[in-house]
């Protein structure tokens, strides 16, 4: 997923929080993938697209990235960040989103994902950066992007090319699926709720790497802290290296080892 960006200046301090927040999400997420995957090869018996406990928890999982990449906006607009440093972070999203696309069509070619979340992120990521100046009103707006999709489908909105928006009258067969509504809401939300937050409790949001390195260094919580840190801080690496990871051992242990397929 995206990191927050930061300002160039290289003293100010990252707000660690954020970045650890995001780091819990993409452990998450790969415990999630993985389980995903041993169903994709046969080795276990999951049900990921109509079972609760999978799709709940990638509700919550997506809506954790999307919160800290609201975040991250808000951080970077309050260290004056430049538009320039924004479109390059934004072209690497970019460039990922259409790696996804291809390797997921070689995979899935029937269900491939032509609008997943780094496609959505690139488009909220310049929605969240121009409504910055909103502050407050991105809470209502937020919850009207999460309900505007339960109030209003249109057939229009049911084809590759328009499904993107949200508005569809039913989920397109698709590995992955995050349209601007309702997701833009939850963006908005860690916008609006980042940039308060900035202004008046800034010290919720960082300092406590800081504050755990100065202690024990040997201390095994200050070390699961900055791992959780430094993850965040490289989600976009990270994302873009698990599966490939996870799918070329499988099929290496498939290969070498020779598949158990289940019981019929």
């Amino acid at each position: 997923m995206a990191n927050g960006i930061t300002a160039s200046d290289p003293v100010v301090q990252r707000f660690d929080r954020v970045d650890a927040l995001r780091g819990l999400a993409l452990v998450w997420m790969a415990a999630f993938h993985f389980c995903f995957d041993l169903a994709n090869f046969r080795l276990t018996e999951s049900d990921f697209y109509r079972d609760p406990f999978w799709t709940w928890q990638r509700t919550f999982i997506l809506s954790t990235f999307l919160l800290c990449a609201g975040a991250g906006q808000a951080i970077a607009t309050h260290r004056g960040q430049s538009w320039a440093r924004f479109w390059r972070r934004w072209a690497q999203i970019v460039g990922c989103a259409l790696l996804v696309s291809l390797s997921s069509w070689w995979m899935f070619p029937r269900s491939y994902i032509s609008f997943g979340v780094l496609h959505g992120m690139a488009v909220m990521l310049v929605v969240a950066r121009l409504s910055a100046p909103l502050g407050r009103w991105l809470l209502p707006l937020g919850l009207l992007a999460m309900l505007l999709p339960r109030w209003l489908q249109d057939p229009l909105f049911d084809t590759r090319l328009t499904n993107w928006v949200g508005l569809v009258t039913h989920k397109p067969i698709t590995e992955d699926f995050v349209p601007v509504l309702p997701w833009l809401g939850v963006m908005w939300w860690g916008l609006a709720v980042t940039q308060w937050l900035l202004h008046h409790r800034p010290q919720w949001l960082g300092g406590a790497s800081s504050q755990v390195s100065a202690g024990n260094s040997g201390d095994n919580h200050g070390l699961a802290w900055r791992a959780l840190v430094l993850l965040g801080q490289w989600s976009l690496s990270f994302y873009m290296v698990h599966q490939p990871v996870f799918i070329g051992a499988l099929m290496a242990w498939q290969q070498w080892l020779g598949p158990r397929p289940l019981s019929p």
